[in-house]
């Protein structure tokens, strides 16, 4: 497989702030001319969120799914000089250079399970997924998917692969079901999880994987006190996501139990 890139674009306007939760993403514009939902390095997870929304967003556009694009977003120095905001301009200066922003979708509306029906297909596709990443910010209260021209656009994995922040046992946590499942908000429409999990076993090779591993920033692999260079840490990603693909049928058998619970 050849290599995976992301392009990478520099911030020349921050337009506004997007007041949801606690890491205070924007909506800024590029030197490309498009706007993007911009996360930022300095922001309380810091790195390890832009780490799970890259490879959570990249796997699932591998996948097949819908997800804006993810490009690399460049900050320069002087944008905290001018901002009146005293939080944001902290968190600028916090964010100087390589953070990861996501197209913005304008006039997208968020998806509302009573407005929309979604195909099972679909549904036990993106169940799966958010059960690989264990990603626990797909619920009713906050489904993180969008939709644009009539079709469903997942974004938002800043909450996934939760494992790296307790980052010693991740050998032991790869091989945990995803009791969070049970609040998906798309478990009860999920009834092809078999088919899916035989599909995206086939697709989510080593080699993919590790292309996607690759694009993370040698700077963003810092994090912490341990003493693991860059590609050391690259490889606990890799053999984490590998070991929960090889060992699927531990969260496939949970979210269907889940489900049966449901119904």
């Amino acid at each position: 497989m050849s290599a995976i890139e992301l392009r990478t674009v520099d911030v020349v306007r921050y337009v506004t702030p997007l007041r949801e939760g606690g890491s205070l993403p924007a909506i800024a514009e590029a030197n490309d001319g498009f706007l993007y939902v911009l996360k930022f390095r300095g922001a309380g997870q810091g790195v390890k969120a832009l780490i799970a929304e890259l490879i959570g967003g990249e796997i699932a556009r591998l996948l097949g799914l819908r997800v804006p694009e993810l490009v690399f977003a460049n900050l320069d120095e002087a944008f905290g000089r001018t901002e009146p905001d005293e939080e944001i301009q902290d968190l600028l200066r916090a964010s100087t250079g390589l953070n990861l922003a996501i197209h913005y979708l304008s006039g997208a509306i968020t998806f509302d399970r009573l407005v929309t029906t979604v195909d099972p297909l679909l549904a036990s596709r993106i169940v799966w997924l958010d059960c690989l990443l264990t990603n626990v910010d797909r619920t009713v209260r906050n489904t993180n998917m969008l939709m644009w021209h009539k079709e469903l656009w997942l974004i938002d994995h800043g909450a996934s692969l939760y494992f790296h922040h307790s980052w010693e046992n991740w050998k032991e946590q790869s091989l945990r079901p995803f009791s969070q499942v049970k609040d998906h908000v798309l478990l009860p429409m999920a009834t092809e999880l078999v088919q899916v999990d035989q599909d995206f076993r086939s697709i989510l090779t080593a080699e993919r994987i590790g292309a996607i591993v690759a694009l993370i920033p040698d700077n963003w692999l810092t994090f912490g006190d341990l003493d693991e260079s860059a590609d050391e840490r690259r490889e606990v990603y890799a053999g984490f996501l590998n070991s929960r693909i090889a060992n699927s049928h531990v969260f496939v058998n949970e979210a269907q139990h889940a489900r049966a619970s449901l119904i």
